[in-house]
C-alpha cells in the first residue's frame, strides 16, 4: 500500500507517530484523570476544565483522534506512484490552491476564528479553489457560471461577514447567504466530479461524507448525553473530513491516466 503513493513512507511515519502520541494521551488521560493533553491532540483547542474523565469522552476524543490520523494520511500520501497526467498551467495552479486550501483546513483550528489571521486562512484559499476547480468541473459556460456565483456568493459572503463581525459591525444576513451559497456550490461540484472521469468516485463520496456528517452529528448531539462543550469540538473535528476530499481531489487531478479512475 505504501508503495502505491509517491510520498507513502513519510505519511505513514508522519501518521504513526501521530497515532503514537494519540495512544500515550489515552492512557495519561485513564492513568491520571487529566484530558489536557487528548483534547489538543484531537480537538486543536484548551480544554474544559469542567469536563469530567469518563469513557465516552475518552472514546469520543479518542474516535475524533482517528479522524485526524486518517486526513492526515490522505493528504500527505500524494498521488498515485506513475507517470503523471498531462497538465496545463490552469490543471497546475488548481492541484496547488487545492492543497493549499486542504493544508489550511488542517492548521485553521491552531488559530483564533474570529481573527484577521483565521479569515485569511479559512476563507482566501476555498475562493482560490471556488474559482479554479468550478470551470474544470463545469460542463458547459452556464453551468460554470452558476458554480462561480454559488461560490462566491457562499465563501465571499462569509469572508466579509467575518471581516464586518471583526470590525464590530453586524453580519445580518451575510451569515445566511454565505451558508446557502456555500452549500450550493458543494453540491453542485459533487454532482458534476461525480460525472468527471478524472476524479475517483471515492473521492466525491468523502466529499459527501465532508458535508453531510457535521449536519448529522449536530442534529444528533442532543440525544447523545455528552457534554455540549466537547460535542461541539468534536463536531469541528468532523470538519477534517474536508482536508480529504481536497486533498484526494489534487492527487486524481496528478494520477496517471490509466488509473484516473481506480480506487485508492
Amino acid at each position: 500500500m505504501l508503495r502505491r503513493h509517491r510520498l507513502g513512507v513519510p505519511a505513514f511515519i508522519v501518521t504513526g507517530v501521530y497515532l503514537s502520541a494519540l495512544v500515550v494521551a489515552v492512557v495519561v488521560a485513564l492513568a491520571a484523570g487529566d484530558l489536557g493533553a487528548l483534547w489538543w491532540m484531537t480537538l486543536f483547542a484548551a480544554p474544559d476544565a469542567s469536563i469530567q474523565v469518563t469513557w465516552l469522552n475518552v472514546l469520543l476524543l479518542t474516535l475524533a483522534g482517528l479522524v485526524v490520523a486518517w486526513a492526515l494520511w490522505e493528504f500527505l500520501r500524494g498521488p498515485l506512484t506513475g507517470t503523471s497526467a498531462e497538465q496545463d498551467r490552469d490543471t497546475w495552479r488548481l492541484r496547488v490552491t487545492l492543497y493549499v486550501a486542504a493544508a489550511s483546513t488542517l492548521v485553521s483550528p491552531f488559530l483564533v476564528s474570529w481573527s484577521l489571521w483565521g479569515t485569511v486562512v479559512s476563507f482566501v484559499p476555498m475562493v482560490g479553489v471556488v474559482l479554479l476547480l468550478s470551470p474544470v468541473v463545469g460542463r458547459t459556460r452556464r453551468h460554470v457560471l452558476i458554480l462561480l456565483v454559488c461560490g462566491m456568493l457562499g465563501y465571499g459572503s462569509a469572508a466579509v461577514g467575518l471581516g464586518l463581525a471583526l470590525s464590530g459591525h453586524a453580519v445580518g444576513v451575510l451569515e445566511l447567504v454565505a451558508g446557502f451559497g456555500s452549500l450550493i456550490w458543494n453540491v453542485l461540484v459533487l454532482r458534476a466530479q461525480w460525472d468527471n472521469d478524472r476524479f475517483q468516485r471515492a473521492t466525491v463520496r468523502y466529499g459527501i461524507l465532508a458535508l453531510v456528517l457535521p449536519l448529522v452529528l449536530m442534529m444528533a448531539g442532543g440525544l447523545s448525553g455528552v457534554p455540549r462543550e466537547i460535542y461541539d469540538d468534536v463536531v469541528a473535528v468532523a470538519g477534517v473530513l474536508a482536508v480529504v476530499w481536497l486533498a484526494r481531489s489534487a492527487h486524481d487531478l496528478d494520477a496517471p491516466s490509466a488509473v484516473s479512475v481506480a480506487s485508492g
